[in-house]
């Protein structure tokens, strides 16, 4: 049992050294501490008591591999993205690179360095996100030529 708790414990320090532990939820942190527990509990000689937050967490951890994760990006409203295409200046038609350069055009003249506001700045920023996201979910997923 000793072993499993120096395997935890790696865990815990691998999460650490590559940053993961920091974009984990508030209740996998709380759930990997349980396991941390519950392994060093079965280390010391309870194998008993350090069962139980072992089950707990494991069971925490099935039920959200079976259960899927939601989706990164949400459907854009078609009211924001006219919006963003008038703030940059584009047509309905604007493919990803006229995008980035009306982007490129606009900031130039808006950025904080060189006069602007960073509100916006920012907002030219997102009107830029919003309408790669939009584009990258609205365009067909290319075919591939492997024969």
């Amino acid at each position: 049992m000793g072993f499993f708790a120096l395997i935890v414990i790696g865990f815990v320090g691998w999460l650490l050294w590559t940053g993961r532990l920091q974009r984990m939820t508030a209740k996998d942190g709380v759930m990997l501490g349980i396991a941390v527990v519950g392994a060093v509990m079965a280390a010391k000689g309870k194998p008993l008591i350090g069962a139980i937050p072992l089950i707990v967490s494991l069971g925490y951890a099935g039920l959200k591999l079976r259960k899927p994760a939601p989706r990164a990006s949400h459907p854009v409203a078609a009211a924001d993205v006219a919006e963003a295409r008038a703030l940059l200046g584009l047509g309905p038609y604007a493919d990803a690179e006229a995008v980035r350069a009306a982007h490129r055009r606009l900031i130039a003249t808006v950025h904080p360095d060189k006069g602007g506001t960073e509100a916006l700045a920012a907002k030219i920023n997102a009107a830029r996100d919003l309408l790669l996201r939009h584009e990258a979910l609205t365009k067909p997923p290319a075919e591939s030529s492997d024969p």
